[in-house]
């Protein structure tokens, strides 16, 4: 698969192609129509995934890409509800050793999703507004049915 940009710079995902227009879908809505070959402009090193990605909120992407797993997607969630908290509440409320505590805060600070704050005088740690941004979106009802053959559970 090929993407394409039109003479305005949006970015599309080229379907199909014929001699005078050219199928493609809108990454950010799934929406396909035609476009006129002369208004697009097609690029061979655009990684088609990568466009496809680009359809999914930045904020949203940076979890995707940062959790690994439902303990760190818990922590991000507790941190937007409770926090900030301290790191000896964090260490005595939730059931991950010093060691582990520490190398998570590391990762989703770097991601952009945590941050140092100061608790009662004591290091802590809250969610930053692209996480609680992420965190909204990926708790908001599905707008959409689910695509036929796809379960969710």
């Amino acid at each position: 698969m090929k993407t394409a940009r039109d003479d305005d710079g949006k970015r599309y995902l080229l379907i199909k192609q014929s001699g005078t227009a050219s199928l493609v879908r809108d990454p950010a809505t799934g929406n396909e129509c035609y476009v006129q070959n002369d208004r697009l402009e097609f690029d061979e090193t655009d990684s088609a995934l990568e466009t496809a990605a680009a359809g999914v909120s930045p904020a949203v992407r940076t979890v995707v890409t940062a959790v690994h797993d439902d303990r760190t997607l818990g922590l991000l969630v507790e941190l937007a509800d409770r926090g900030p908290l301290g790191v000896r509440t964090l260490l005595g409320s939730y059931d991950l050793c010093e060691s582990d505590l520490h190398g998570t805060l590391t990762e989703l600070t770097a991601a952009g999703l945590i941050e140092e704050a100061g608790v009662g005088g004591e290091r802590g740690y809250r969610a930053t507004e692209r996480c609680v941004r992420a965190l909204e979106i990926l708790r908001a009802p599905a707008a959409t049915p689910t695509p036929a053959g796809h379960d969710v559970e």
